[in-house]
């Protein structure tokens, strides 16, 4: 699995272009800003982008959806529980409030425990609700895309409609810490001091979870 980190929007998300070097079949995790030159990058290494996959449904991971699956045609995955923050009349007003695009309704939706899967890219969906009701991360060889539940030396925010803060420590410490310590954490914004870690080094370090 080749992992293209790109640094995208007003808000520093991170943007992830998974891709299978033997089929040039890709994904990609949070298309959240800077959408041309995500598409750009994905046409100049010649991939077939079959998804576009969303931790959770804030606009902020989600306001680049419509323009990506515009010029690629992938289809928008994600978890059942953040559907509606994605496809209602509620969510896309809450997106264009915080002055982003609303995306398309999702073409899938997703729950605990399922692969996604393009060409020989595997992620297994790890179901960590707590910042929103349908927040996940995404696991695969060594690697897990956390988005905006775990970052590099902080965790996210618990102020939201949807959080709960005991429900996200849960969701952290049973199904996050408990992952081989060599994984690496692939954050959903650029809020640390380096812009990846590993399980380890946050146990270790990181002040919300000592």
């Amino acid at each position: 699995m080749n992992i293209e980190q790109m640094k995208v929007g007003s808000m520093e998300v991170f943007c992830y272009i998974l891709s299978c070097p033997r089929t040039n079949e890709a994904l990609v995790i949070d298309p959240a800003g800077d959408e041309e030159r995500v598409v750009e990058r994905i046409q100049q290494k010649n991939l077939q982008l079959k998804f576009i996959v969303n931790t959770h449904g804030h606009p902020d991971h989600t306001c680049g959806n419509t323009k990506v699956k515009e010029l690629t045609g992938a289809k928008i995955i994600v978890h059942e529980q953040d559907a509606p923050l994605v496809s209602s009349e509620h969510g896309r007003e809450m997106a264009r409030q915080w002055g982003f695009t609303p995306s398309p309704p999702p073409d899938v939706t997703v729950t605990d425990g399922e692969q996604i899967v393009a060409g020989d890219v595997s992620l297994e969906v790890i179901y960590t609700p707590g910042h929103t009701p349908g927040g996940m991360c995404l696991l695969g060889d060594g690697n897990v895309f956390t988005g905006d539940t775990l970052f590099v030396g902080a965790i996210g925010r618990t102020d939201l409609p949807g959080a709960s803060m005991p429900q996200f420590m849960t969701s952290i410490k049973e199904r996050l810490l408990t992952l081989p310590g060599e994984t690496i954490v692939w954050p959903g914004h650029d809020y640390g001091v380096q812009p990846s870690s590993t399980i380890d080094h946050e146990k270790q370090t990181n002040p919300w979870l000592r």
